[in-house]
């Protein structure tokens, strides 16, 4: 019998740490009788950002996945990452909301539920893992690790004992961000064998390459589960690979009985299947020991880089990374895991991007500076909250404690778009997105984003369009580097360039266009385009000008023409990089022209609104 189990991540955190979250679920079953068949103590296929991207990204309905899994996996456990009371979205939830959640969850597929807390408040732990008791299922109770000067291994004792007092099955250390060191892991794992009966799940990401020797010490500690994946969505930001620990740990006494060559096998499927997701891939998840500093997670890397890419930003990602850590120091050393890593990354983002720290607060932090998430694992930053929420009293209970009961509401309000308990719950986490999403579904229109095709420069046909090269204009060598695109209009889109390394917007606008005319016998004429396409917004001419500081979606206008408005009053709120951001006036004034509506997609250096200064 093995003495050391294995969890595979492949099927979730792999693919979500390496092509932000893309692997689609027709990629998937094809190979699901195999892994079936490898013995794994469990496969975590669900959970996460998984649900996010399907209904986001993918148009894929994420219990449909669930479903389709379960069939595919008979004799395999399937895990499942969940927030808490977070669930798989970005708040807190009601408790009838986390329990028919779980309940769901149980009923379609899931029988390990990993349960953590971003903020490691076992308040938010309680009823998600008495759910998952109840629904006869198995609960892993779940250390997120960090270090700051208040996480010893004291504290995570604590935390511990906690979770065994709540019933929990296993006790997972969820090394999120890959900071365990081999010392610190035996030293933890000891301490916990120590002080509690659980079996130990050791969980570790790969980003700064210490996470093969952490297992081992982690092992010989005592820790009898480990979470790896298969090497063609492993290492780097993703885990140590399944294949190496297996044939690590071979014909020792901690070998895990797994089959190498039966491995190999699903690596080549797998290695053939990545090819097809090449534009998700990023810079930014190698080995990568800067980790140790910003402690980003694995699972959050390669979104941050996609969607810096998406602003056109993509070369201001080393300052992003250096504010991170300023940014966790000033709201108390929350451990970086979602949704966390989500608030502290995207205040990052606006901190970097609009040149002056906390001159934009997203709703996120002002909601985590309140005690919305739960307590703060040490003081916050006076200052900073003082400029987010002013004296604005900071709650003590539970979070939850506060919310009354939601899914009756939830029925009424998606009453017509919702034809199971499941679609109730799609919309519970993003009713926005969801209302799209059931909507297209219903209608039979659900169309994914697009999976480019490589060109190379092989054949003779082919166009290849590099993304890097040297412009010489009047004898003078310029270094252009393409960073991202805006949306595309029809006949213009803006471009986001790094001209010798500093960031340019270039705006192409198409003034003619060859097209054959119909009924003219194939005669060509050439056509002038009229200024139909983009968004038409003006640029910001004045003070009163109100803009963002990166592209999103607007989600709320808050004002309307000829109200008058204070500076500093919120008059937006724009969803960008999965947070919600208010937009305030600039000065006190009339509002005398909106451009924007709810749902329109934004980017920087348009009007959105304009003021009147008073």
């Amino acid at each position: 019998m093995a003495k050391v189990n294995i969890s595979d991540m492949v099927l979730r955190d792999g693919h979500q740490s390496l092509i932000a979250t893309r692997l689609r679920t027709e990629d998937m079953l094809p190979i699901c009788p195999q892994l079936d068949a490898i013995g794994f103590w469990s496969l975590e296929a669900w959970g996460g950002a998984t649900f996010d991207a399907c209904v986001r990204y993918l148009k894929e309905d994420p219990w449909e996945r669930l479903k389709k899994l379960r069939k595919a996996l008979p004799n395999t456990r399937i895990q499942m990452l969940l927030r808490g009371q977070n669930l798989l979205g970005y708040r807190h939830y009601s408790d009838d909301v986390v329990r028919a959640f779980v309940k769901k969850s149980a009923d379609n597929g899931v029988d390990v539920f990993r349960v953590f807390d971003a903020m490691n408040d076992m308040r938010n732990l309680r009823v998600s893992i008495e759910s998952v008791k109840a629904a006869d299922k198995h609960a892993e109770g779940t250390i997120s690790y960090t270090t700051s000067p208040v996480h010893d291994i004291a504290y995570f004792v604590g935390l511990a004992k906690e979770l065994e007092a709540f019933g929990c099955d296993t006790l997972a250390i969820k090394d999120m961000a890959g900071l365990l060191t081999p010392q610190m892991t035996s030293e933890l794992v000891k301490a916990l064998r120590a002080s509690v009966s659980l079996p130990i799940h050791l969980h570790s990401h790969a980003t700064s390459g210490l996470s093969a020797m952490c297992f081992l010490k982690g092992i010989e500690a005592g820790a009898t589960m480990i979470d790896t994946c298969n090497s063609a969505f492993g290492e780097g930001a993703s885990h140590t690979s399944t294949e190496s620990l297996v044939a690590a740990l071979q014909g020792t006494e901690y070998d895990t009985g797994l089959d190498i060559a039966a491995l190999q096998e699903i690596t080549a499927y797998f290695r053939e299947v990545r090819k097809k997701y090449w534009q998700f891939e990023s810079d930014f998840t190698g080995v990568d020991t800067r980790v140790l500093v910003n402690q980003v997670p694995g699972g959050m890397i390669s979104n941050l880089s996609n969607q810096l890419k998406e602003q056109g930003a993509l070369e201001r990602m080393d300052e992003v990374l250096a504010e991170i850590p300023r940014v966790r120091e000033d709201l108390g050393f929350p451990p970086l895991v979602t949704p966390t890593s989500q608030i502290v990354g995207t205040q990052a983002v606006l901190n970097v991007m609009t040149g002056t720290r906390y001159a934009s607060v997203t709703t996120e932090v002002k909601n985590y500076l309140m005690g919305h998430y739960g307590k703060a694992p040490a003081a916050v930053n006076q200052t900073v909250k003082s400029m987010a929420v002013g004296e604005a009293e900071v709650i003590q209970c539970r979070p939850a404690d506060l919310l009354e009961d939601e899914m009756d509401k939830l029925r009424q309000d998606a009453e017509g778009l919702c034809k199971t308990e499941e679609d109730v719950l799609t919309y519970a986490m993003f009713p926005e997105m969801a209302k799209t999403f059931l909507q297209e579904r219903n209608a039979g229109t659900l169309k994914p984003e697009p999976l480019h095709e490589k060109h190379t420069p092989a054949s003779a046909d082919a166009r290849y369009a590099p993304n890097e090269f040297n412009v010489t204009l009047h004898g003078e060598t310029f270094h252009i580097r393409l960073t991202g695109s805006g949306h595309p209009g029809e006949d213009q889109r803006p471009y986001y360039v790094s001209v010798d390394g500093i960031a340019e917007e270039v705006l192409v606008e198409t003034l003619s266009e060859i097209e054959v005319a119909e009924g003219s016998g194939g005669t060509a004429k050439k056509k002038v385009a009229t200024s139909s396409g983009g968004s038409k917004r003006p640029r910001p001419t004045h003070e009163g000008c109100v803009t963002t500081a990166m592209p999103g979606t607007i989600v709320d206008v808050k004002v309307a023409v000829g109200g008058k408005v204070s500076a500093g009053d919120p008059v937006l709120v724009i969803e960008a990089m999965k947070m919600e951001n208010e937009i305030q006036a600039p000065k006190s004034g009339t509002v005398v022209a909106i451009h924007v509506k709810k749902g329109d997609s934004v980017t920087p250096d348009e009007t959105l609104l304009e003021i009147q200064p008073a």
